[in-house]
């Protein structure tokens, strides 16, 4: 466990975030190769219906995963500032409260399958394989939850390792189920769906069991499971509003996904492999984001306001280092990571990805300050900030893909809004720093 009350700034935040990292990439690396065992052994359909039911589930996920981050700011405070009953009944209150949305989200989700597919533009072929991938993901979001809680509770703390180990071992059995259900059972899609699953229930087994035998300084006891009003009320302001921006984040994204669904299977294709490649590229300015923000919670719970300016110049440092290299390599090799996912025969996927990533990679940059901007205003409690910024980056978004997408530039217009998004939102959480929290 790392305590971020005291320390230098920048080997604090790297220290914890680099677990965080390594844990991510485990789990992108299993999302990724589900991406190429289809795309590779089934084909572009199977391709295409796994990136586009992926938005869906990523975008139900963000729900619950906003909840779980929510809390993990009031987990973090806290725990810096040593109040370790408000802590315990936090917990309680976290579990019952976010695993009944969990088991809400669920069934509605399960009931309305159908509109939802509607919705999206899904194209009659891919329909029947993404409603499968859909429904087999859908009813394992409890392990998504439990996961996600108990990662959360991890992270207050300052421990970054367990989960990553957790992850590690998920990311293994994921791959290697891929492999079998795929190849030699010729489950297809559903094999893909089927080994996510129970890579995820695996992961959060381990993490639930490792929270209730090794954390012996919260362990709850029967006077700890009741309702606090004023805790629940913080519960249910911090969870539900970062999940709403997570969410908001993702509801986005879904937007734009469908709107790249009207331009047929080799588009989608095309876009779903190069969004994989955005997701792991930028991961790691993501994550360090989140670590940033337990960061920010602990130092305000411990009354070290002062520490958070020093953060932010060490985050600013780090991520512009970062992302200029993996910009410069995603730019360059990019032809080539696209053979990752797909055969070469597939010449215009490969070209209409090759473009994609030659549009996006190069601003990874604005995106690494916006995550860092996410979670400095999470950290001191200014969730409202993020959620603003958050409509900015994705309305941008949204609004100028529909319009460019309508003009000579045609599916490139939906590549060029995203970075410009991203752009403004950065220059508004200048403008919000600047005037609002006052260091």
């Amino acid at each position: 466990m790392i305590d971020m009350t005291e320390g230098n700034p920048n080997k604090l935040i790297l220290k914890f975030a680099f677990p965080m990292i390594l844990g991510n990439i485990f789990q992108q690396v299993y999302n990724l190769v589900d991406s190429i065992v289809v795309g590779k052994f089934v084909g572009a359909d199977a391709l295409a219906s796994v990136g586009s039911s992926f938005s869906i589930v990523v975008f139900i996920t963000s729900i619950i995963i906003g909840l779980t981050m929510g809390v993990g700011i009031i987990f973090a405070q806290y725990y810096g500032s040593r109040d370790m009953q408000n802590l315990k009944e936090t917990i309680v209150i976290s579990f019952i409260f976010i695993g009944g949305v969990t088991i809400f989200i669920m069934i509605v989700s399960l009931l309305g399958i159908d509109l939802i597919l509607d919705l999206f533009n899904m194209p009659d072929r891919l329909i029947k394989d993404s409603k499968g991938y859909l429904i087999i993901i859908i009813l394992g979001l409890l392990f998504t939850f439990i996961y996600n809680l108990a990662t959360a509770l991890l992270r207050s703390i300052g421990d970054s390792k367990r989960p990553l180990y957790f992850l590690i071992v998920a990311s293994i059995i994921n791959i290697v189920l891929d492999i079998v259900f795929v190849l030699k059972f010729n489950w297809g899609v559903i094999g893909v769906a089927i080994a996510t699953i129970i890579a995820q229930a695996i992961s959060a087994v381990l993490s639930i069991i490792y929270v209730y035998k090794s954390i012996n300084f919260i362990k709850i006891s029967k006077q700890d499971i009741r309702i606090n009003k004023d805790v629940f009320k913080n519960v249910v302001k911090y969870s539900v509003l970062t999940s709403i921006q997570q969410s908001i984040m993702n509801f986005g994204i879904l937007i734009v996904q469908g709107l790249v669904n009207t331009f047929g299977t080799t588009v989608m294709a095309a876009f779903a492999a190069g969004v994989k490649v955005d997701s792991i590229a930028y991961m790691p300015v993501q994550d360090f984001g989140n670590a940033f923000s337990t960061f920010v919670a602990q130092n305000k719970g411990a009354g070290k306001i002062n520490r958070v300016k020093e953060g932010v110049k060490s985050s600013t440092k780090i991520i512009m280092i970062f992302c200029v290299i993996v910009s410069t390599l995603i730019f360059v090799f990019s032809k080539d990571i696209m053979y990752i996912f797909i055969k070469k025969s597939e010449i215009e996927v490969i070209s209409l990805g090759v473009e994609y990533l030659s549009v996006v990679s190069i601003f990874y940059v604005l995106i690494g300050f916006l995550f860092m901007f996410y979670g400095l205003f999470r950290g001191v409690g200014l969730i409202n900030i993020s959620i603003v910024l958050t409509l900015v980056s994705l309305g941008t978004r949204i609004v100028l893909a529909y319009i460019l997408a309508s003009t000579w530039l045609s599916e490139s217009g939906i590549w060029w809004s995203i970075p410009i998004g991203w752009a403004l939102a950065d220059i508004l959480g200048i403008v919000y720093y600047r005037k609002k929290i006052n260091f």
